[in-house]
C-alpha cells in the first residue's frame, strides 16, 4: 500500500482507532525532519478511559505505526521515570510533537514536558561520579590490555556508551543510546561529538586506540582522572561498635 503523508496518515489513524480520545500527538524523526525509508510513525494517545498505559506496534495505512497510549494521569509516571534514569523519551515525544486532536488538554502536558526537558536530569552526586570514574577506568585499562580484535571491538561500545554518559551527566544533560547517543551529545556540544566519532571512527577502522585512551583521559582529568586504587563499593567496617557498609 502506497504510503499516505505521514501526517495525513497519523490523523486518519487516530480518527479510526481512537476516536474518542482527548488528545493526541505526532512524534519521532517525521517531525524533526529526520525521516528515512525505514521510519515509523510514533504517536502518542492521552484518552482518560483506558485504566493502564500501553504500547502497540503495528502497520495501517502504508506506515509501521508505533502507539505509546496513556490516560491523564499515566503519563506522569513515564515521565518521572525518564528523568530518574535521563533518557527523556516520553518528555521529548510530547515537546516536539505535532497536535492531531486536542480536547484542551494538549498544552498543559506539554508545558510539563517543556519544564523537564529545560530542567535537565538530577545533578550527579560526588560518590556517583567516584563510582562512574572507576567503571570507566576498569573499561579502560581492559581495552588497552586486549590483544583479541573480537573482544576488543565490543570492549570499545562498551567504553563509547560510559564516556558519553559520563560526559552527558557531568554537565547535566540527558543521556541516549544507539543513535540517541550521538544526538545528545551534538545537544550538548558539536565539536565534541565529532572528535568522540573520529576517535572511535578511527579504532574501528585501523585497530589503532590511542586517540580514544587520549578522549577518556581528558574527561576523566578534571574529576581525578583514571580511579583504581583505594576503591571498594559495599565493603562492611565497624565503626563504634555498629556495623557500617562504605560506597568506596
Amino acid at each position: 500500500m502506497k504510503k499516505l503523508e505521514p501526517l495525513k496518515a497519523a490523523s486518519q489513524f487516530v480518527q479510526k482507532r481512537y476516536p474518542s480520545c482527548q488528545g493526541a500527538l505526532l512524534a519521532g524523526s517525521v517531525v524533526r525532519g529526520e525521516a528515512t525509508e525505514n521510519s515509523d510513525l510514533d504517536i502518542v494517545i492521552f484518552d482518560k478511559e483506558f485504566v493502564v498505559s500501553y504500547r502497540e506496534s503495528l502497520v495501517d495505512l502504508g506506515w509501521n505505526i508505533e502507539v505509546f497510549v496513556h490516560n491523564l494521569v499515566s503519563y506522569k509516571e513515564f515521565f518521572e521515570n525518564d528523568v530518574q534514569r535521563a533518557r527523556p523519551s516520553m518528555p521529548r515525544m510530547v515537546s516536539e510533537g505535532i497536535v492531531l486532536k486536542d480536547e484542551g488538554i494538549i498544552q498543559s502536558i506539554k508545558i510539563e514536558a517543556e519544564a523537564l526537558l529545560e530542567k535537565g536530569p538530577e545533578k550527579w552526586s560526588e560518590e556517583t561520579i567516584k563510582i562512574k570514574r572507576y567503571f570507566l577506568t576498569d573499561a579502560l585499562d581492559d581495552f588497552i590490555g586486549c590483544k583479541n580484535r573480537a573482544e576488543e571491538i565490543f570492549i570499545a561500545n562498551t567504553l563509547g556508551d560510559l564516556l558519553s554518559e559520563f560526559v552527558l551527566r557531568t554537565n547535566n544533560r540527558w543521556i541516549g543510546t544507539s543513535k540517541w547517543l550521538v544526538r545528545s551529545l551534538n545537544h550538548y556540544d558539536e565539536e565534541f561529538t565529532k572528535e568522540f566519532v573520529k576517535a572511535f571512527d578511527h579504532f574501528y577502522r585501523n585497530g589503532e586506540k590511542t586517540k580514544i585512551i587520549i578522549l577518556v583521559d581528558q574527561k576523566l582529568k578534571p574529576y581525578g582522572g583514571r580511579l583504581f586504587n583505594g576503591f571498594s563499593l559495599g565493603k562492611r567496617c565497624e565503626v563504634g561498635g555498629k556495623e557500617s557498609q562504605e560506597s568506596d
